[in-house]
């Protein structure tokens, strides 16, 4: 079964020239590296990425990507930063059915909001819950998708569970 796994950006600096010029802070290099840690020992090999252009989610993929075995296929597009769930759905549907798992790496509350649209009847009651008020930085949320990306619609996933990253408390 295709797995969706919608991640929002590890934690940022405060302030930048520009919003999309932000950066990583020391703290959120910490949790990226640990994502990517993680995803690894789960067994949760993205064969794709979708990654919004701005500074901290290239950032926060590049890191993650760094800890996972392989290199995992990626495109990187401003629509990520400048969306909304109808956006993510529309990026996601237009992925080759050859993905096994696909990982989004955006922002909030986008990501937390394209969970809670997938969110069918059998998702996890507590995952739901989760991303109906958003998640911390580098918090994933993770999908179950049973047919084709293209067919990808409203409550059509299975919300499993929301990950947090460590030292993820804001």
């Amino acid at each position: 079964m295709p797995t969706l796994i919608l991640l929002r950006h590890a934690k940022a600096e405060p302030h930048a020239a520009a919003d999309v010029e932000r950066s990583l802070a020391l703290r959120g290099r910490r949790q990226a590296a640990a994502v990517g840690e993680e995803l690894a020992a789960e067994g949760r090999l993205p064969d794709h990425a979708l990654v919004s252009a701005a500074a901290r989610t290239r950032q926060t993929w590049d890191l993650v990507a760094s800890r996972l075995p392989g290199e995992v296929t990626s495109v990187v597009t401003d629509e990520l930063y400048e969306t909304g769930p109808r956006g993510v759905l529309d990026l996601v549907r237009g992925v080759d059915d050859a993905v096994r798992t696909l990982i989004v790496v955006g922002h909030e509350p986008v990501m937390s909001g394209t969970a809670a649209v997938l969110a069918g009847p059998d998702s996890d009651p507590a995952a739901v819950a989760q991303v109906r008020v958003g998640v911390p930085t580098a918090a994933r949320c993770v999908l179950e998708v049973p047919g084709p990306w293209s067919e990808l619609d409203r409550g059509g996933a299975r919300l499993v569970a929301v990950r947090h990253a460590p030292e993820s408390s804001d």
